[in-house]
């Protein structure tokens, strides 16, 4: 196969699990059909810019020399020794995007060094924030005296679903503004619908056009009583931000409880925000009006990678320690991981550096598993985390009896659970929502190209590890986005996977 044919199946493949048509396509595209067929039959030569728009209407950049990578997976390795959890990616967006509340300078401890990261720098940056990397985990930044309108139309606005949490913030510091269209993984429908409700309520008006949002507040901003739309994470936290410099009492009804939200809440407490009620669906922040002093916070550990890392263990058959697991955010996840029949010990709970959030460290042990009498889902915190979902598909794969997993949240998310079928899964999707997995099944190798969303493609990756053999996992943009040298960290604990940089 040529190179030009590889890059048409690629592309080809990527539309597809977009769910578009090749005319849908052409028309992204502007161009016709019979050019987009061509293109995917491997019988055009790109140039950069022709494979720019082609990645910019797929949500995949093609041509970035560091993005350009596959995993080469040795699979059937025992994983042993353990691991520290990294710091939250979920809760590093929300804390950076929280730091434009602060006139003042803002030290972000903790902050994971991945491309969703990179991104959302990018884009404060436009908006002309002084960014700088303290050390390799440490974060400084100094907002400008004046905003730039620009920024928010920035590119990257439109690869990152979390750039929505900066309309809080901004609000603030611009009355009138154009915000692009927010991005991220490809795993169905999402609307603005619970962050624009919630906003008017201060005071906010926001109109959708094609590429954008046409986002205006008056001078002065109001408190309220808002009744969120959807027990959503991005817009509990864009409310939190919009809250905290408008002065009085606000009150946030059916907020999510979740743990990026519960991060967020703490910056502001430590900002000089009165907050009540964290970890409940009511919020009560109370409101001041400026906000101007050296501030210096820690990031928490990540709950959905400390649960990414007992996947791992439990479907490779392996005898691992996860450190620093956030426990509050796990415990759903670890008593239906017991009732399957999975052996662990965990340790006392001691606190992370933010001193607010509870860590323990967790030893997994390998276990016969069954699958439960009824299904898996994923609710809002307390309930099992979505992020946490996708990670009982591999386990399922390794376990006694039909699983049941409900992933009623996204549209489509599910189909990408189907691809480890073609790792030896035994896996049925029974509607966008749902998939009936029936095991254990020997895992057996195969090449993939990653989905174009998080939590799916690593799913392939820990499948891969207990697959016997070598298997390609192309493209890993996706897992890049969200893990901070994840393949490095697994191969520390026994895994065999080379990097390959196709340049």
């Amino acid at each position: 196969m040529t190179n030009q044919q590889k890059i048409g199946n690629f592309i080809k493949t990527l539309r597809e699990k977009k769910g578009l048509t090749q005319k849908n396509f052409a028309e992204l595209l502007s161009t016709s059909q019979s050019a987009v067929a061509r293109m995917e039959a491997g019988r055009q030569n790109f140039t950069a810019k022709e494979l720019e728009r082609v990645g910019l209407a797929l949500d995949t950049k093609l041509i970035s020399i560091d993005e350009s990578i596959d995993f080469r997976i040795e699979g059937g390795k025992k994983l042993h020794g353990s691991v520290e959890t990294n710091y939250s990616k979920n809760g590093a967006m929300g804390l950076i995007c929280a730091s434009l509340l602060n006139s003042g300078k803002t030290v972000l401890h903790n902050i994971p060094r991945i491309e969703e990261v990179s991104r959302l720098l990018e884009i404060l940056q436009a908006i002309g924030v002084s960014v700088r990397w303290a050390d390799h985990h440490s974060l400084e930044m100094i907002p400008p005296k004046r905003f730039k309108h620009a920024g928010p139309m920035h590119e990257s606005v439109s690869r990152i679903r979390s750039s929505i949490m900066l309309i809080g913030p901004l609000v603030h510091r611009l009355n009138n503004f154009s915000f692009a269209h927010s991005g991220g993984c490809k795993m169905g429908s999402r609307t603005i619908e619970a962050h624009r409700s919630a906003l008017e309520v201060f005071g906010v008006k926001i109109i959708t056009k094609n590429d954008r949002y046409e986002v205006s507040s008056s001078n002065k901003l109001h408190p309220g009583r808002v009744v969120m739309y959807e027990s959503s994470d991005t817009a509990t936290e864009n409310m939190l931000m919009a809250a905290a410099l408008v002065p009085g009492k606000t009150v946030i009804e059916f907020s999510s409880p979740n743990y990026q939200a519960q991060e967020v809440c703490f910056f502001l407490e430590k900002c000089g925000v009165k907050i009540i009620g964290i970890g409940t669906p009511t919020l009560e922040v109370h409101g001041i009006a400026c906000i101007d002093r050296p501030i210096e916070y820690w990031n928490s550990e990540d709950p959905i990678e400390s649960m990414m890392f007992i996947s791992a263990a439990i479907t490779t058959g392996s005898k691992l320690t996860v450190k620093k697991c956030p426990i509050d955010f796990l415990k759903l996840e670890l008593l239906k991981l017991k009732k399957m029949g999975l052996r662990f010990t965990q340790t006392s709970e001691y606190f992370s550096k933010n001193g607010r959030t509870k860590l323990v460290d967790i030893k997994i042990f390998p276990s016969k598993l069954r699958a439960l009498p009824d299904k898996i889902h994923a609710q809002p915190y307390p309930g099992i985390n979505t992020d946490n979902l996708p990670f009982f598909v591999p386990i399922a794969t390794q376990s006694s009896g039909t699983t049941l997993i409900h992933d009623w949240m996204w549209e489509n998310r599910a189909i990408y659970f189907t691809e480890l079928n073609r790792l030896g899964a035994n896996i049925t999707l029974a509607d966008p929502h749902r998939v009936f997995i029936n095991g254990p099944t020997p895992l057996k190798p195969a090449q993939v190209v990653c989905p174009p969303a998080l939590r799916p493609a690593v799913i392939i990756l820990i499948a891969m590890l207990a697959a016997p053999g070598v298997s390609i996992l192309r493209n890993v943009y996706s897992i890049k986005r969200g893990y901070e040298e994840v393949a490095e960290r697994l191969n520390k604990l026994g895994a065999k996977i080379q990097i390959i940089r196709d340049f």
